[in-house]
C-alpha cells in the first residue's frame, strides 16, 4: 500500500501507543503497580467487536454434470464440484464421489455465492421507517469513528431475501453518502444470527466509506454549514487527513476513534471505498490519495468511469457501478448502459453492485444487462467473464478473494445451484450453501430462512 512520507515514523508510534493499554480491563500486575494504568479498553489491535461466526454444520457433496462458472472467468461444461467441511475440495471433470452425497445438476449451473459489493441490508432494513434509519450519522460532515455494524440488525428480512432470490452469500454494509467520510463498513456472511457478530465475516479487513460531489455538500450546504461546494469537499477531507497523519506521527496521543480509523486506512488495513459519480472527481480523489497516502479500493456508483477506464486501470481501482441506473440527479446525469463493456475493453475491474434492498436480489440480471448493452456496442463479453462481476471481481475490492469468490480448492464452500441460466431472467438460485451448509433449498420448504421479524407478533387470543 502507498504511504505518505509523512507516515515515516508511523509504525513506531502506534508500537508505543500500544504499549499505554493492555487491552483489558483488568487490574495491572503487581510488578507495575506504580506505572500501570488502573483501567483499560482493547486497542485496535485486540480487535473489539471480533466476529463471532461459526459455520452451519454441512454435508460433504458432488455437484455433477453441471455447467459451471468457477468466477475467475473459467467455464466448464459436464463439470463437478467438491466440497466438505466447509471447503471446497476440486472443480473439474471426471472426478470421484466416493463420500460425498451426489447431486445430478444436469441442466442446471453451478457459480460461486454471489458477493454484493454496495449494500445497506441491516443499516436501512426492511420495512423502510424512520425508526429503522441508522444508515447515515449526518450529524458531521465527517464521522470516520462510527462502525456501520453498530447499527445493524440482523431480523432484516433482507437478508433471506437476497439469499433465496439472489444467492447472496456474502456482502459489504456501507454507511450511507452524506457525510465526506461515513465511517467502517463491515462484510457479512448472509447466515441467520442473533448478532451483527455471528455474520461477521471472520478475516474481512475493515472498509472505509467516503462520498464526494453533491450529497455531502447538498446535506451541509443546506444547513449553512460547510461544505457547500464541491472545492469545500476536498478542503475539509485534506484537512481531516493531515489531521490524522499528525495523529498517527505523535508519540503519545489521546485515543480518538475518528482517527484511529484513518491512520488504519493510511496504514493500509481499512480500504476505502468511495462514492463518486463524476470522472473529473474521481481523478481528483486519486491525486489526492496519492497526496496524503492511501489508496482507493473502487468507487462506487461511478457512472462516469468509462470516461477514465485507463486512468482507473492504471491505479488499479475497481468500479462498482450499476447496469442502468442513470439521470436521477445532476451529476448522474452522464451515465451510459455502456459502463461496465467500456471499462472491461480498458483492462479495468468491474464489479456490479446493487445499493439497494431488490437490486440485490437479482444481481446476477443486472450483471446481464449490462454485458448485453456491451454486445450492442460491439463489445462481447463472456458469460464467465461477467460472472466474475459479482464474485471474484467483488471479492478482490473486498479484501477476500483468498477466501471467497471463486470456485477454488480450499476457498470456502459459498455454492449456488442455479436451475437454468443464471444470466437468464427466468433463472433462480435452487440450492445455495455458505461455507459447505445447504442454507436454501427451493424445493425444501424447512431450507427457507425466515427472520424472527417475519414471524410477527401474536395474535388475538394467543397465548402470550
Amino acid at each position: 500500500m502507498m504511504r505518505g512520507a509523512a507516515l515515516a515514523a508511523l509504525a513506531s508510534a502506534l508500537a508505543l501507543g500500544a504499549c499505554a493499554t493492555t487491552g483489558t480491563a483488568s487490574a495491572a500486575s503487581d510488578d507495575d503497580d506504580d506505572e500501570a494504568p488502573r483501567f483499560a479498553a482493547m486497542t485496535e489491535a485486540d480487535g473489539p467487536f471480533a466476529s463471532t461466526y461459526q459455520r452451519y454444520p454441512g454435508r460433504p457433496t458432488a455437484l455433477v454434470n453441471a455447467t459451471i462458472f468457477d468466477g475467475a472467468g473459467g467455464m466448464i461444461e459436464g463439470g463437478t464440484v467438491l466440497f466438505r467441511d466447509g471447503e471446497v475440495v476440486a472443480v473439474g471433470t471426471a472426478l470421484s464421489t466416493d463420500g460425498y452425497d451426489v447431486i445430478d445438476a444436469s441442466g442446471k449451473y453451478v457459480t460461486p455465492g454471489i458477493i454484493d459489493i454496495h449494500s445497506h441490508l441491516g443499516d436501512y432494513p426492511s420495512p423502510s421507517v424512520d425508526a429503522h434509519a441508522d444508515g447515515n450519522e449526518a450529524t458531521s460532515p465527517t464521522t470516520p469513528e462510527v462502525w456501520a455494524e453498530h447499527s445493524v440488525w440482523p431480523q432484516d428480512p433482507g437478508f433471506s431475501r437476497a439469499l433465496a432470490n439472489g444467492g447472496i452469500t456474502a456482502l459489504q454494509i456501507l454507511p450511507g453518502s452524506a457525510n465526506l467520510m461515513g465511517g467502517r463498513s463491515v462484510t457479512l456472511k448472509n447466515v441467520p444470527a442473533r448478532t451483527v457478530q455471528g455474520m461477521k465475516f471472520p478475516g474481512a479487513p475493515y472498509g472505509f466509506k467516503m462520498a464526494c460531489g453533491e450529497n455531502p455538500k447538498r446535506v451541509y450546504g443546506n444547513r449553512g454549514r460547510m461544505p457547500s461546494t464541491r472545492m469545500g469537499n476536498f478542503a475539509l477531507n485534506r484537512q481531516t487527513w493531515y489531521d490524522a497523519i499528525d495523529y498517527g506521527n505523535s508519540e503519545d496521543p489521546d485515543r480518538d476513534l475518528a482517527k484511529e480509523t484513518l491512520v488504519g486506512v493510511l496504514e493500509g488495513d481499512i480500504l476505502v471505498h468511495n462514492h463518486c459519480y463524476r470522472a473529473d472527481e474521481m481523478a481528483l480523489v486519486m491525486d489526492m490519495a496519492k497526496e496524503v497516502g492511501y489508496r482507493v479500493t473502487a468507487f462506487h456508483h461511478a457512472v462516469e468511469a468509462y470516461k477514465i477506464g485507463d486512468l482507473l486501470r492504471e491505479n488499479e481501482v475497481c468500479s462498482a457501478i450499476w447496469a442502468d441506473w442513470y439521470g436521477f440527479k445532476m451529476e448522474a446525469y452522464d451515465g451510459i448502459l455502456e459502463n461496465a463493456a467500456y471499462l472491461q475493453r480498458e483492462g479495468a475491474c468491474v464489479v456490479i453492485h446493487s445499493d439497494d434492498q431488490n437490486d440485490i436480489q437479482r444481481l446476477n440480471q443486472e450483471a446481464a444487462k449490462a454485458q448485453a448493452a456491451g454486445r450492442r456496442a460491439g463489445i462481447e463479453i463472456s458469460d464467465a467473464t461477467t460472472i466474475q462481476w459479482i464474485t471474484l471481481n467483488a471479492a478482490k475490492a473486498m479484501g477476500i478473494d483468498e477466501m471467497t469468490g471463486s470456485l477454488e480448492a480450499g476457498k470456502m464452500a459459498d455454492v449456488v445451484l442455479w436451475n437454468g441460466d443464471p444470466l437468464s431472467v427466468y433463472s433462480r438460485p435452487e440450492k445455495v450453501w455458505v461455507d459447505g451448509a445447504l442454507l436454501f433449498d427451493m424445493m425444501d420448504r424447512s431450507r427457507r430462512p425466515v427472520s424472527d421479524f417475519e414471524l410477527g407478533q401474536p395474535g388475538e387470543g394467543d397465548v402470550k
